[in-house]
C-alpha cells in the first residue's frame, strides 16, 4: 500500500482523476490530513462513504513511533523515531521568540564523512521517504501540540543526496491547505553538492539555501570535509554565485567554529576574502562536542575575536545562539548513543 503522506498535490489530482474523482477533491484530502490531522479515512465527512472505502484500500495513514525524547533547559527538544523497518532517526524541535523550528533528518546515517560530525559515525543505510520527511514535522505537532512555523532541512544526512524526495516534501508542507509553512520559512542545507546546487537555483518555491562550509581553503576543506575533493571551493562558490545570479536571494554559509582548528585570524581573514562580494549572510555556530571525535569547541574569546574580524571585513555575520548543549545536541549523537 502507499503512504498517503508520501504524495503531492500533483500527484493527488492524478489518483483522483485515474478513479473518476474531481480533481478538487486533492484539496479536501489535503485540509482533512494537513489542518485536521485525521488518523483515519473514516474521519472525512465530505466525500463518498465508496470512495473513503478506495482510499482506505489503497494508502495507509502512518505515524513514526516515538523511542525517546530530550529536552534542553532552554527549550529545545530532540526526538528519537522509529522507522517501519526499525530504523532510527532524529528530529528537533527549537523555540525561538518567531515561533517553533523544526530540524528535520533526510537520512538514515550519512556518507559524507565530516570529521567533525556525529552523523557520519554511522553510515548511510538509506534514503527517507516523503512521507517519512512529512510525519517528522506532523509528529512533533501532534506530540507537543503546537503548530510548527519554520523548518530546517538540516538533521541526519545530506539533503541534496537525497535530491527528489527532499524536493516534493517541501511542496507538500508548503501547501496553503495543509501545513502552511512559508517557503521563506524553510532552509535546505548542502555540504556541498555543486550539481544540485545549480538545479535548485531552478526550483520554483523561495526555499532557503545554506551551505555548510566550515574551512575558507581546499587543504584544510579536504581534511576535515571530503566533498571537497569532489566539488573543490572554486567550483562550489562558481556555484553559490549562479544561484544567487539566477534566484536573487541571500545564501546563508554555515561555518562551526573548531578549537584550533578553523578559528584563528588568519582563517578569519581567508573567509572574508572567499565570500568578498557575494550576496550572503555568515552564521558562525559554536561546535557541540562528540566524545569520538578529537574537536573541541572554539573559546569564547576566540569565535567573538572571529565575528569581529569579520564584521571589520564588512561581512554580514552572526554568532549562533547556542541551543540544547546540555542534551546530546550534535546532530546523529543521540541515534548512536541508543544503537550502540
Amino acid at each position: 500500500m502507499e503512504h498517503i503522506y508520501g504524495y503531492t498535490l500533483e500527484m493527488l489530482k492524478d489518483y483522483l482523476l485515474s478513479n473518476s474523482e474531481k480533481p478538487f477533491r486533492s484539496n479536501q484530502l489535503i485540509e482533512w490530513l494537513y489542518r485536521h490531522k485525521i488518523t483515519s479515512f473514516k474521519e472525512i465527512t465530505n466525500m463518498k462513504k465508496d470512495f473513503l472505502t478506495k482510499l482506505e484500500n489503497d494508502f495507509v495513514i502512518d505515524n513514526l513511533e516515538l523511542v525517546t525524547k530530550q529536552e534542553s533547559l532552554d527549550g529545545t527538544i530532540k526526538f528519537l523515531f522509529r522507522l517501519a523497518d526499525y530504523n532510527l532517526i532524529e528530529t528537533v524541535l527549537m523555540k525561538h521568540d518567531y515561533g517553533y523550528s523544526v530540524c528535520v533528518t533526510t537520512q538514515v546515517g550519512c556518507n559524507m564523512g565530516c570529521a567533525f560530525c556525529a552523523s557520519g559515525m554511522k553510515k548511510k543505510l538509506r534514503n527517507l521517504e516523503v512521507y517519512e520527511l512529512v510525519l517528522q514535522i506532523l509528529m512533533v505537532e501532534k506530540l507537543q501540540n503546537i503548530k510548527v512555523s519554520h523548518v530546517v532541512v538540516m538533521g541526519i544526512g545530506e539533503p541534496f543526496d537525497n535530491y527528489d524526495n527532499v524536493l516534493n516534501f517541501l511542496k507538500i508542507i508548503n501547501y496553503p491547505l495543509g501545513l502552511e509553512i512559508g517557503s521563506r520559512h524553510i532552509t535546505v542545507s548542502t555540504c556541498g553538492l555543486v550539481d544540485k546546487i545549480y538545479t535548485y537555483a531552478d526550483f520554483d518555491l523561495q526555499v532557503n539555501l545554506a551551505i555548510s562550509l566550515h574551512a575558507p581553503n581546499d587543504k584544510l576543506r579536504n581534511e576535515i570535509m571530503p566533498i571537497n575533493k569532489a566539488y573543490p571551493l572554486k567550483e562550489l562558490i562558481k556555484a553559490i554565485k549562479y544561484y544567487i545570479e539566477k534566484t536573487n536571494r541571500r545564501v546563508t554559509i554555515e561555518y562551526i567554529l573548531l578549537k584550533d582548528v578553523n578559528d584563528t585570524y588568519l582563517h578569519a581573514n581567508e573567509l572574508a576574502d572567499l565570500l568578498h562580494g557575494l550576496n550572503v549572510y555568515i552564521n558562525l555556530i559554536p561546535y557541540n562536542e562528540v566524545k569520538e571525535k578529537p574537536f573541541k569547541r572554539s573559546t569564547k574569546e576566540a569565535m567573538h575575536a572571529f565575528y569581529d574580524q569579520l564584521k571589520k571585513r564588512s561581512l554580514n555575520v552572526t554568532l549562533r545562539r547556542e541551543q540544547g548543549s546540555d542534551i546530546d545536541a550534535a546532530c546523529g549523537q543521540l541515534r548512536s548513543k541508543h544503537i550502540e
